[in-house]
Parts: C-alpha cells; structure tokens; sequence
C-alpha cells in the first residue's frame, strides 16, 4: 500500500468538529465511540482526527491486564469511523444518511498503542461507486505509523430511529 504520507499528520488544537458534532453523525456511543476530535476536514478529499488513549478504556480490563495494549481491531474501527465522518461529509446529500463500515482490505499494525498515547488518523478518499466508498487510512501516535488499512464505507440511505438530520 501506498503511504497517504511519509510523517504524521500536524494537529491543530482547534476542533473542526468537536466531539458532540461527531456524536450527531456517528451512531456509536461509549464505549465505541472511537473519535474525539476531528482537525482537518476537506470535504471530497481527506479528514484527521484524533483519539486519546487512557488507562480507562475498558477494553483494556482484558487486553490486557498487566500491559495494556490498543486491540488492533479497534484502531481499525477508529479508522473506520473516521472514514464514515469523511464520506458523510464529502456526500452531497447528508439527509437522513448513516455511514456503515462494510470491509477491509491490506489492514497491518505497525506499533502498539498505550495509555496515554494519542492516535492521530489521516484518511482520504481513494474513490466512490454510487453509495459505496473506498478511503485509505493511517493511524500514528507521535511520528510512528502505528496501522494502516483500506476500508469500505457505504452511505445508507435508511435514517436512524429517533434523529433527525
């Protein structure tokens, strides 16, 4: 796979979208909320946010006890949803869509994730059939790319229950 970039992305300290944002279009709540900030969105093209890892999260009650580790697993999810937060906003019609994370492909973890690490995620828009897109993401923590993956998101078309958009 292509590098999206070969050092980790800048962050700003200015939310572009903060984290009460995210919620409104993500329909994960804790403890799968994966986002808490979104720093760098151009709509068609590329998104960055960031994900602070405490000693909290509760997956690592079992992953594991005596050395908390990030499951790979979820850092693909972070990405994915960062991919869902890219695709909804780069759609023209965001009406009563949802973003859903329908596949993988060349996912590879590079670098473990700790508390007090911070998971930075770049991701951009390889390409768009119809409803179905196609996005390339990293996740760094510092300047070390800690994975990477391609992943596939589709914007349904049914509303969630209850929201209004």
């Amino acid at each position: 796979m292509k590098p999206v970039q070969s050092s980790a992305p800048s962050v700003s300290t200015a939310p572009v979208l903060d984290f009460e944002q995210i919620r409104e279009i993500m329909v994960h709540r804790f403890p799968l909320l994966m986002l808490d900030r979104v720093t760098v969105l151009e709509k068609g093209a590329r998104l960055v946010a960031l994900k602070n890892i405490t000693g909290n999260e509760i997956w690592f009650l079992g992953h594991f006890p005596k050395q908390a580790i990030m499951p790979g697993v979820l850092m693909i999810e972070a990405m994915a949803q960062v991919g869902g937060v890219l695709v909804y906003y780069s759609d023209t019609v965001k009406l009563g869509k949802t973003p859903l994370f329908t596949g993988i492909d060349r996912g590879k973890f590079r670098r473990q994730v700790t508390p007090g690490d911070q998971l930075i995620m770049r991701l951009e828009i390889m390409r768009r059939r119809g409803p179905v897109w196609r996005v390339r993401g990293q996740a760094f923590v510092d300047k070390a790319l800690a994975a990477e993956a391609e992943l596939q998101v589709y914007l349904a078309d049914n509303p969630r229950e209850g929201q209004k958009r």
